[in-house]
């Protein structure tokens, strides 16, 4: 699903009404009226209300208007609170609220904090609000007569509606400007936007559900695809093919370096995401210490022996790798392997001088935290990092405070940076390519805050990445049957105590899942 930031739907209404000559009024038109269709569907056992509608004085407001008047022909009870004066309200929306005036609409005018107190005190047995305060283009922290409205709406206890985002959510990032309407319903007006899909917009939106206000077409495809919200329909057009003639050959081989004495589970997990993705054979080096133990874990796997320097891989290990990724399609790095000194220089020279496509998890990134200069004189690199908030900071050298506040911001720079594909962990997953291109995850669960769940990623993507999928590619459909896995997990057995060895399990049927999905869609 396309996603826009408030940048670039301000230029899609622009060129829409100046170079299309589709004029502003009718598309608040078609954005009110969709609003009040959707509200007289989704909340028929409400009817007739009463709805209380509070609109700013922009095009937000506007939409609140159209929304009003509609509502009152369907039969609805319909009250306007507009938060500003007659006389301050200009511009299409102006010809809207005119209309409703003229309509005998029920319209009160509370410019400021004491009219709006006597207002919202007198007010009583509202049964749904609709929030038409501040739309997409709001840019600064909500303050005033505003900001107490907002409190109130959170704090009423009845259903809230929000036309095209919650006022106080940041279009483009998804950060609170200040304060935030936390909507049941949002409807968001041609495509949804960045920041109703990330944390924490996401949360504040309730449903998220999208309308058609005439647009056309040509215009929305032309506004490109830089940002994506990973559904079904995305990851199940990634997926690498399983020709029926093929044989383990056929499905790449992964080289893993992982574990050291205490670590032993972040190599299995590792290894046996390569194997769940569908990966046909997988190498995990260890150091020699641990062979026998993983070598018992994982039947399917074969394990090599590594040097080692007190239970860590040592810089001797490189000769012998430099031998194992001649005949391997991909190479996995990090999980367990600590930070002796000898074991961050053997990851710095791996990453220099493997001509395989990598995944750097955990420790691997952690060896390159302190000098991530280091990437820019490695020769191109076909790269896959995927840091949780903690790591990236160290990665950038900032605070997780800093990453969380800019998660697609942070991601897209470091990935256009280094040349790498960019995988920020957390809710809603952000994967940046170093072209530009952002894609958030939709699958995923609190389940999901549980030991070695990493690990078992960084072997998913590995796996891809061994039967041939690009970087890119093989980021977003990992974290999507990551997320999907555990969704399913979910499902019939809820979130608590679930395991990354649970998760692994489910993969395949979660994979199988998502190609029946995409076979009934192409059905449908």
């Amino acid at each position: 699903m396309k996603l826009l930031t408030a940048a670039q739907m301000r230029e899609l209404d622009r060129k829409t009404i100046e170079e299309i000559g589709i004029p502003g009024v009718v598309l608040m038109e078609n954005a009110g009226r969709a609003a009040a269709e959707l509200l007289h569907r989704h909340y028929a056992k409400l009817f007739p209300g009463p709805i209380l509608i509070l609109s700013g004085k922009g095009n937000n407001g506007g939409d609140g208007y159209v929304m009003a008047r509609h509502l009152m022909n369907r039969g609805w009870q319909v009250r306007t609170l507009v938060l500003a004066a007659a006389e301050a309200i200009g511009g299409d929306a102006a010809v809207n609220l005119s209309v409703l005036q003229r309509m005998q609409g029920q319209v009160s005018f509370v410019p400021n904090e004491v009219q709006l107190a006597a207002a919202l005190t007198a007010e009583t047995g509202a049964r749904l609000l609709v929030d038409a305060l501040f739309g997409t283009g709001l840019s600064s922290a909500v303050r005033g007569h505003y900001a107490r409205a907002i409190d109130w709406i959170n704090a009423s206890g009845v259903p809230v509606l929000a036309v095209d985002i919650p006022s106080g959510v940041d279009a483009t990032s998804g950060l609170l400007l200040g304060k935030a309407v936390r909507a049941d319903m949002t409807i968001a007006f041609a495509c949804p936007k960045l920041g109703q899909v990330v944390y924490p917009g996401a949360e504040l939106c309730g449903i998220l559900t999208t309308a058609d206000i005439g647009i056309p077409a040509a215009l929305l495809a032309a506004a490109g695809d830089d940002a994506v919200l990973v559904d079904g329909a995305a990851a199940v057009s990634l997926l690498p093919a399983r020709p029926a003639t093929g044989h383990k050959g056929t499905f790449g081989h992964l080289l893993v370096v992982a574990g050291s004495a205490g670590k032993t589970g972040a190599a299995a997990l590792t290894a046996e995401g390569g194997m769940r993705i569908g990966c046909g054979l997988v190498t995990l080096g260890c150091p020699a210490s641990t062979q026998e133990i993983l070598a018992v874990k994982l039947t399917e796997v074969m394990t090599t022996a590594l040097a080692e320097v007190d239970g860590v891989l040592s810089l001797q290990a490189f000769d012998q790798l430099r031998l194992l990724w001649a005949d391997k399609n991909a190479l996995a790095i990090g999980p367990g392997i600590g930070l002796a000194e000898e074991t961050c220089a053997l990851v710095r020279r791996l990453v220099r001088e493997c001509p395989l496509p990598l995944v750097i998890d955990a420790d691997g990134l952690n060896a390159l935290g302190c000098r991530p200069e280091f990437l820019r004189q490695c020769s191109p690199l076909q790269a896959v990092f995927t840091p949780h908030p903690g790591e990236m900071a160290r990665l950038t050298g900032t605070s997780v405070a800093e990453v969380e506040a800019d998660r697609i911001g942070v991601a897209r720079r470091f990935a256009a940076d280094y040349g790498v594909t960019l995988v920020l962990k957390g809710a809603r997953t952000v994967i940046a390519c170093p072209d530009g291109r952002v894609r958030i995850n939709a699958s995923g669960n609190p389940g999901m805050a549980s030991g070695g769940m990493g690990d078992a990623l960084t072997g998913m993507i590995g796996g891809l990445l061994a039967q041939g999928l690009s970087p890119f590619d093989a980021a977003v459909v990992g974290v999507y049957l990551h997320g999907l896995a555990a969704d399913r997990l979910a499902e019939h057995c809820g979130s608590a105590g679930m395991m990354a060895s649970d998760l692994l399990r489910e993969v395949p049927a979660a994979r199988y899942a998502l190609l029946l999905q995409g076979e009934n869609d192409a059905y449908s």
